[in-house]
């Protein structure tokens, strides 16, 4: 069996690449329902059986994430019940494999990922069976993120502290234009600067910030000083409250809050070639 979300079928408009996919499904011999997924707790159903392969038809990386939190939360095991079995470094079993099916605008990480785009492509992906792990990153106020997290940026400049594992990209004491916390490239940049560049199979997130630096001892001038490093978790805490975005949500920090990175623990059907 293979089950359809559709993830914005709220707001859907045309349904002409839905029926599309739907329609080289069936040419290649699968059996296919459909999903409309206006909250993400109705694709629960879905993963009741382990032998499900899911396509997810959406436009913004919000509504991939919302279908991906849940698989998660459905997946995770208590700390307290976490079994042996665990892969290293990982609180979360390999979760079960996800195609997408890009609409409208489609979700940047159908390209941060490499995934297929055309339907035809997609059903060949799906029945192909390809699949590629990725890392996602988990945070303690009980989200996941695939793609990346940013902060801050354009001209609202904050202080915090920053800690990657042992490294100190900030201490508080200075102020802030931008942080990115990145898995993949959508929020590895900020006002047109590159400050990181992720790898999502290499089990490490990317987190770079971005603090103006005098220089000069006569005729001072201010500089961009970008801080990078790498590492399995990030705790970043305001000292007051900062605007990010998040696999397209945003949001505002208020507290300290950690991801980490859960290496090789998403699943994506890819193509053959």
């Amino acid at each position: 069996m293979l089950t359809l979300v559709e993830a914005n079928c709220a707001d859907s408009g045309p349904r002409t690449q839905t029926l599309h996919l739907i329609d080289e499904l069936k040419q290649l011999g699968a059996t296919v329902r459909t999903v409309g997924a206006e909250h993400a707790k109705e694709i629960d159903a879905v993963m009741d059986d382990p032998n499900e392969r899911i396509v997810v038809a959406a436009d913004t990386d919000e509504q991939v994430n919302a279908v991906l939190a849940r698989v998660v939360r459905r997946s995770a095991p208590a700390p307290s019940e976490r079994p042996d079995s665990l892969p290293a470094g990982r609180t979360l079993p390999d979760l079960p494999p996800l195609a997408l099916l890009p609409l409208g605008t489609a979700p940047g990480l159908v390209k941060h990922f490499g995934l297929p785009t055309a339907p035809a492509e997609v059903a060949a992906a799906v029945m192909g069976g390809k699949v590629r792990r990725t890392d996602i990153m988990r945070h303690d106020g009980g989200g996941v993120c695939a793609d990346g997290v940013r902060l801050g940026g354009g001209d609202r400049p904050w202080r915090g502290m920053v800690n990657l594992d042992d490294a100190v990209l900030a201490d508080g004491s200075e102020q802030i234009l931008a942080c990115v916390v990145a898995n993949a490239d959508g929020y590895a940049a900020a006002d047109d600067m590159v400050l990181a560049e992720p790898d999502p199979t290499d089990g490490k997130i990317d987190v770079a910030v971005a603090v103006p630096v005098t220089v000069g001892r006569w005729r001072k001038k201010v500089r961009i000083e970008v801080r990078r490093a790498r590492g399995r978790a990030v705790a970043i805490h305001p000292e007051d409250s900062v605007t990010y975005i998040s696999d397209g949500l945003v949001d505002e920090l208020k507290r300290k809050r950690t991801w980490w990175v859960e290496p090789g623990a998403a699943g994506w059907y890819v193509s053959e070639a």
